[in-house]
């Protein structure tokens, strides 16, 4: 089970920047790309009340895009809420 699920498309700088954070910390995610998937992005909208990609959950919680992930990361808050989330906890 992935401790954070994203919805992206596959162009877009700010999903990429995302990923990479994650990545650096070993967390396993979910990635849902909407690019071809108008369902996927009307149920991304329905979810976070946004258009725009990403949109990011750690568990259960909608942390918002790719600019919350990395306030997150400064305020460091991150790590504790991803070890909260990851599988097994």
């Amino acid at each position: 089970m992935a401790a954070a699920t994203l919805y992206t498309t596959q162009f877009c700088p700010f999903c990429v920047r995302a990923k990479q954070l994650l990545d650096s910390k070993q967390v396993a995610y979910r990635e849902i790309a909407v690019d071809s998937e108008p369902e996927l992005r009307l149920e991304m909208m329905q979810l976070s009340g946004r258009r725009t990609v990403p949109q990011i959950w750690i568990g259960e919680q909608h942390i918002g895009g790719c600019d919350e992930l990395y306030q997150l990361e400064r305020q460091g808050e991150l790590d504790a809420l991803l070890a909260q989330s990851a599988p097994g906890a």
